[in-house]
């Protein structure tokens, strides 16, 4: 997988509420408009196990058994984006975690009110995107294409 200059990529989740709220084009489509490319996408119910996995840095905190029910209670949809600094653009547009506390034209900021009902989980660094894409995707799963509107970045910036 390539994780270099404008080939950067990283992993979106939406959550459970994100689906039963209908909100998988609107935020697809604010990543898209960022000029973001969706390089892979799939509807999925993880198991706990992975779950654990996932958050195993927050796995032994009093609130995560309840999260994990959380994220089973309905599928979630993993996303691929890729771009210059996808990690850095997601994270910018996506607002803190706690939606209280983002602000407005964020996704959370906009489209949410919770810490744990937040929409979305993204990568929070470029090393935990390479990990994380591995973790739901696998190679064949990431599509390579041009999009029409790659003019968006200076030549400099294309890699």
């Amino acid at each position: 997988m390539q994780f270099d200059g404008a080939k950067e990529k990283t992993l979106v989740l939406l959550k459970p509420d994100a689906v039963r709220r209908g909100l998988v084009g609107a935020v697809t489509r604010r990543l898209e408009d960022k000029g973001l490319k969706l390089v892979a996408m799939k509807m999925m119910r993880p198991t706990a196990k992975l779950w654990r996995e996932h958050y195993a840095h927050i796995a032994d905190k009093p609130f995560y058994p309840a999260y994990e029910v959380f994220m089973m209670s309905a599928p979630v949809v993993a996303m691929v984006w890729e771009g210059v600094e996808a990690v850095k653009v997601v994270g910018d547009a996506s607002g803190v975690t706690n939606a209280r506390e983002a602000g407005p034209g964020t996704i959370r900021g906009d489209l949410a009110n919770s810490r744990g009902c937040n929409i979305l989980h993204r990568s929070d660094s470029v090393e935990a995107a390479k990990t994380e894409v591995a973790r739901f995707f696998k190679e064949d799963e990431l599509f390579d294409y041009d999009r029409t509107d790659e003019l968006l970045y200076m030549e400099d910036e294309r890699g």
